[in-house]
């Protein structure tokens, strides 16, 4: 756990949030500033600042991001019509909080990033 890590602070429960999902490695909350109908954070428990910080070691944290990407999507209603993922990595990037996470977004047309 990083010290002052808001995201750190949900996974250990020192913050309570309503949690979407969860499992041994990852656990999913709606982001308070929605960008689309549907707007998932997925967030591993192991605190990992970027997505330039993966190791090896890190494959079973992905692997539950995407399979939590999945059920949250089945879970929403929006696993048929389609759903983007996204992992912002950096300032430039868009990453608000340096800790790992993943974007689930739908429930519209989504227009082409970048």
């Amino acid at each position: 756990m990083a010290e002052g890590c808001l995201f750190c602070r949900m996974a250990s429960g020192g913050m309570q949030v309503e949690k979407l999902y969860e499992d041994d490695l990852v656990f999913a909350v709606r982001d308070i500033n929605p960008r689309a109908p549907v707007h998932v954070l997925i967030v591993p428990k192991e605190h990992i600042p970027t997505l330039g910080d993966i190791e090896g070691r890190h494959a079973p944290t992905l692997y539950a991001m995407m399979k939590a990407a999945n059920e949250v999507a089945a879970r929403e209603g929006v696993a048929e019509r389609g759903y983007r993922v996204a992992i912002n990595v950096g300032r430039e990037g868009g990453q608000v909080i340096r800790h790992l996470h993943m974007h689930l977004l739908a429930g519209r047309v989504l227009g082409a990033e970048g």
